[in-house]
């Protein structure tokens, strides 16, 4: 999607796109990161905080609504608010429009200097790594940042996650040297496949599109199946609906080949020095 400030015509145009995806068979469906509003963390600015609510609340209702009509499972990302914290948080519904629950984001990017300044307006998410069962399929949902580390993947699948979605808003700095700017993209989708790879899972990512004040996002959604094959890819500068159909079946065959996770020395990695070598 391509956002604007206007928050009701983002909610509008995401509920034309997800009955559209619907009705091209799509039983799975993530938006991108704050998919409501503008990009806002560009700029440190108190007026922004309005724009948070809280979990459940009326974007969430609305949002089960269409689950719940469409029996679609729905991955949406959204500005929580909890008391006085306020968190950048994805909700999951159920077919039925039930609200199985929320992931707060981990890994918060404090980069102002680069326009990521999230440290202003979000919390360390505090909900651990859950997974959702969902008639689908069980999934994990992380948010942008928690992209480039390792650890919650490991754990999501670990636990039984077959795809994990990350609701993304990433792009180039429109000011920004044209061959880091291609190198960062490409970063960024080798580093999702290979979280695919090394835990023989689905990676599903989600990232707006669009020239947002000194943010040109990348787009470029994409699945990745177990191999880090790309099952479905999205442009890089148009609005799209990415369709993947994603066999769970290969997850098991793959994990024959590969048992990453059955063969990992937890007795190594749960010491934070390592093995003691044998005399």
């Amino acid at each position: 999607m391509k956002h604007e400030e206007d928050v009701k015509a983002n909610f509008a145009k995401a509920k034309k796109k997800v009955f559209e995806a619907a009705g091209l068979g799509a039983q799975i469906i993530s938006l991108s990161e704050l998919f409501g509003s503008l990009y806002f963390c560009q700029t440190e600015n108190p007026d922004f905080f309005k724009l948070a609510e809280t979990v459940p609340g009326p974007a969430t209702k609305e949002l089960a609504g269409w689950a719940k009509e469409l029996g679609i499972v729905l991955v949406a990302s959204l500005y929580e608010k909890e008391g006085n914290q306020f968190y950048n948080t994805a909700v999951v519904f159920n077919v039925d429009g039930k609200l199985l629950g929320k992931y707060r984001k981990i890994h918060i990017p404090d980069d102002l200097e680069h326009y990521y300044g999230e440290r202003t307006y979000f919390a360390d998410g505090n909900l651990g790594f859950p997974v959702f069962k969902t008639r689908f399929g069980t999934i994990g949902v992380m948010i942008c940042w928690d992209q480039w580390y390792p650890e919650g993947a490991r754990i999501m699948a670990s636990n039984g996650a077959q795809i994990i979605f990350y609701p993304t808003a990433i792009g180039f700095q429109v000011k920004g040297d044209a061959a880091i700017n291609k190198a960062e993209q490409e970063a960024w989708q080798i580093i999702q496949r290979s979280h695919a790879i090394a835990n023989n899972i689905f990676v599903a990512a989600c990232n707006r599109v669009g020239k947002e004040k000194n943010l040109n996002f990348w787009g470029t959604s994409f699945v990745a199946d177990p191999l880090g094959r790309f099952v479905a890819k999205g442009s890089a500068d148009k609005e799209q609906i990415v369709i993947a159909e994603c066999n769970l079946k290969l997850i098991d065959e793959v994990r024959h080949d590969w048992p990453f996770l059955s063969c990992r020395r937890f007795d190594v990695i749960a010491s934070p020095k390592g093995a003691k070598q044998s005399k």
